[in-house]
């Protein structure tokens, strides 16, 4: 349900999910950036770019890379004029998508939600890094023998993380408005 106050004409203005009754998803939201932002100043502050750490052997190292992609490194290997100014629009379009439809949350779900905050909060810290250094630090390293999983961050796990809530919830959520749109 929408926040609501009333202005002097007795109209009503909406303040949808940044209103008070939502403050948990602005803190999951800045939990997200503010880890993403400090583990990424950590690993720059620890580790040279290029180094490697194993923390488990077989499995899990940090490392210190720089992606120019986008998740996962893909479309790192893409051309100047997509890396750095297409990628960065995408996500920008991206971020105005998911705010509106936050802003729009009376028909969301309470997972809804929470994945579209994660996705949200995932993509502004990967933007910020972007925009501000023209590539984005990744640190984690998950492999197994010699199969590694690119290496990601804390906001490529809070954006997957989200994908992966809203595609559960659109697969095994049954949509109570779909039976009322067969009956009508």
């Amino acid at each position: 349900m929408r926040n609501q106050s009333t202005l002097g004409t007795g109209a009503r203005v909406c303040c949808g999910w940044m209103g008070s009754g939502n403050r948990s998803l602005w803190v999951l939201a800045g939990l997200v950036v503010i880890g993403d932002r400090v583990s990424k100043a950590a690993i720059v502050a620890s580790m040279p770019h290029g180094a490697s750490e194993t923390v488990i052997g077989g499995f899990f190292n940090l490392v210190h890379v720089r992606n120019t992609g986008i998740a996962f490194s893909l479309f790192a290997d893409s051309a100047p004029w997509f890396r750095d100014l297409l990628l960065p629009g995408i996500s920008m379009v991206a971020i105005g998508v998911i705010v509106a439809l936050l802003w729009r949350q009376e028909k969301l779900s309470r997972t809804s939600r929470i994945a579209l905050v994660l996705i949200l909060a995932g993509a502004v810290g990967n933007l910020y890094d972007r925009l501000l250094y023209g590539y984005v630090t990744d640190f984690l390293d998950l492999y197994v023998g010699s199969y590694h999983w690119p290496a990601f961050n804390v906001a490529d796990s809070a954006i997957t993380i989200g994908a992966v809530m809203l595609l559960a919830e659109s697969i095994f959520v049954r949509n109570p408005h779909s039976e009322e749109a067969g009956t009508a």
